[in-house]
């Protein structure tokens, strides 16, 4: 039986950072990871229409900086930041609901970076995939076109990867499409991982991205 391993997990340290960065002891340590979650599964809801990529909380002594990666960040800034300021008050209240003491609150800098090529983040195209087939939309034709869209954005090789009942099956099953060079084990590719879960009228199916990303980006 093979042993998986998550290809971003597997270059932390490496490739790539992690996305919450900070130090705690003891019991402050299990209340933050729990913040952390809690802020993040709340961000990515909210601003699902801007297309979020990723958010890196970054905490010092009595200060925490979110930063939000998106790749439409006109659609959370709005106009003349008067979104920026709604967002931020909303991660405050999402910190003072849980704990319940606003005196207490480290000061907030919330940031909004843009994606540069939205085609080469795993997580955004897994995304994509899961929404057209949310709206039932045929597997093959989204396939082709996701993976092209991928390769045609310079991405040395992707692996897309359905399983479920796909177009309404009866049967369960697994279908993939991969293009170029995926090499999982090597340690200085560029692998972009994203699991996302497209939530049909037939039931449950798992999508699963791969890129390997070019060495500039």
């Amino acid at each position: 039986m093979g042993q998986k391993v998550n290809p971003r997990g597997f270059r932390l340290g490496v490739t790539y950072t992690w996305n919450s960065r900070w130090f705690a002891k003891g019991g402050q340590y299990k209340k933050l990871v729990f913040e952390d979650a809690t802020i993040r599964k709340a961000l990515f809801e909210r601003l699902r229409p801007a297309g979020v990529a990723s958010v890196e909380i970054e905490r010092s002594i009595n200060a925490m900086t979110v930063t939000v990666h998106v790749a439409r960040p006109g659609i959370v800034i709005g106009r003349g930041g008067a979104g920026l300021e709604e967002l931020k008050k909303y991660v405050v209240g999402l910190l003072v609901k849980r704990d319940g003491k606003k005196e207490a609150m480290p000061k907030i800098d919330l940031r909004i970076e843009p994606v540069k090529d939205p085609a080469l983040d795993a997580y955004i195209m897994a995304t994509n995939v899961a929404e057209q087939l949310t709206k039932r939309i045929s597997h093959k034709r989204v396939l082709r076109h996701s993976l092209d869209r991928i390769m045609g954005s310079g991405a040395k090789g992707a692996r897309i990867l359905l399983a479920g009942r796909i177009g309404g099956a009866e049967i369960a099953r697994r279908e993939k499409a991969q293009a170029g060079k995926l090499p999982l084990s090597t340690l200085r590719a560029r692998i972009d991982f994203a699991s996302v879960p497209a939530l049909t009228k037939s039931g449950y199916v798992g999508v699963k991205v791969w890129i390997n990303k070019p060495d500039n980006k």
